[in-house]
């Protein structure tokens, strides 16, 4: 049981969860790419994915795992992304885009290596995950998202969120 739920539940929750990060990742992606300040979809994308880590940690285990490792580590990206997300210095553009990235990056590689864990076609090509077809599909998604981070990195000059502007707006 995890929070109430069994642990086949609570995988799905998890798995929903991280899926909708991945999606609204992706969405956020296009944002940048097509230099629209997606706001809404940053706020499900920033909050999926610290789901996504957070329930992460509660499934059992058994001492320090690379799963706990790299959740650790989005953990500590996904806080950067959000800090530099709001600041008005346009300097901070190119660390939130790339953070973003990052830790949508990240989530998409668990899905590799969950899809070849668990999609019984995969598994059957590379069930140690240290075959070609696995390297080849990691080093796949990692190229694609070099050349998307750096193309949103150009792409992305939304003017930054002005908090007075907000506070305006809620008198």
């Amino acid at each position: 049981m995890v929070l109430g739920m069994s642990l086949q539940t609570f995988t799905l929750v998890h798995v929903l969860i991280s899926l909708s990060g991945i999606a609204s990742g992706l969405v956020v992606m296009y944002g940048f790419l097509t230099n629209k300040r997606l706001n809404s979809w940053t706020a499900v994308f920033l909050t999926t994915t610290a789901l996504t880590s957070l329930t992460g940690f509660l499934f059992p285990f058994n001492g320090v795992t690379p799963a706990l490792t790299l959740g650790v580590i989005s953990l500590l990206v996904l806080a950067i992304t959000i800090m530099t997300r709001y600041p008005p210095h346009p300097a901070w553009r190119k660390t939130y885009v790339i953070t973003a990235c990052a830790v949508l990056y990240f989530n998409v590689f668990v899905l590799v290596v969950q899809s070849f864990e668990k999609i019984p076609g995969l598994k059957a090509i590379a069930p140690t995950q240290k075959e070609p077809p696995f390297a080849i599909a990691q080093l796949a998604v990692l190229g694609l998202f070099v050349v998307l981070t750096v193309l949103a990195v150009k792409k992305f000059r939304a003017e930054p969120v002005s908090t007075t502007k907000v506070t305006e707006r809620a008198a």
